[in-house]
């Protein structure tokens, strides 16, 4: 019984933050995405100063937001922790190169997780309402935490191709649902 428990509790936990969530994933042009503070673009990883294929994906589908209207600021968060990585300069460039203005452009080097960027999102940057771009199976997780923390959001994801090895990072957001949803309990 124990071991059942074990087992069942973590995959009713990924569900619930799944179902709770999924309503909330709309198109670039939905009618919920209006008065948006930030079109906030979660960072993703980089590679030899380039954005990995998510991170250029996510950063494609936020100029595509921006281009729309949908909000004349975004906001892009990551991991700057160290000085040999630096994913905030790498995504603020590729965004200056596709034309977005600078001024339009807000940097948080203290995205180190999602918890991290969502959390600052509201408490730093004051947000109300944001469009949060990644990929679908994390957008779950970002808007499960927006809602803990008092944050309307939406997610519009940014699966624009296939990624390799997404099968491994599937399982290992079951178990980042799990630990977030924890954590995010505390602050609801």
């Amino acid at each position: 019984i124990v071991l059942i428990v074990i087992i069942l509790v973590p995959v009713i936990i990924n569900f619930y933050v799944i179902l709770s969530t999924k309503n909330r994933i709309v198109s670039g042009n939905s009618e919920l995405l209006t008065d948006i503070d930030y079109i906030v673009i979660l960072g993703a990883g980089i590679r030899r100063g380039k954005p990995s294929p998510m991170l250029e994906d996510r950063l494609k589908t936020g100029i595509s937001l921006y281009n729309n209207d949908i909000s004349n600021k975004i906001l892009i968060t990551g991991d700057h922790m160290n000085d040999d990585y630096d994913e905030v300069t790498v995504m603020k460039n590729y965004l200056l190169e596709h034309g977005i203005p600078e001024e339009d452009i807000i940097t948080d080097n203290y995205g180190i997780s999602t918890y991290d960027s969502i959390y600052r999102v509201k408490n730093v940057y004051k947000s109300n309402k944001v469009v949060i771009v990644s990929q679908r199976y994390h957008l779950y997780r970002a808007l499960f935490l927006s809602d803990n923390l008092d944050l309307e959001s939406y997610g519009v994801e940014a699966n624009l191709r296939y990624y390799y090895g997404q099968w491994y990072r599937e399982i290992r957001e079951i178990l980042a649902r799990n630990k977030d949803f924890i954590k995010g309990m505390g602050e609801g």
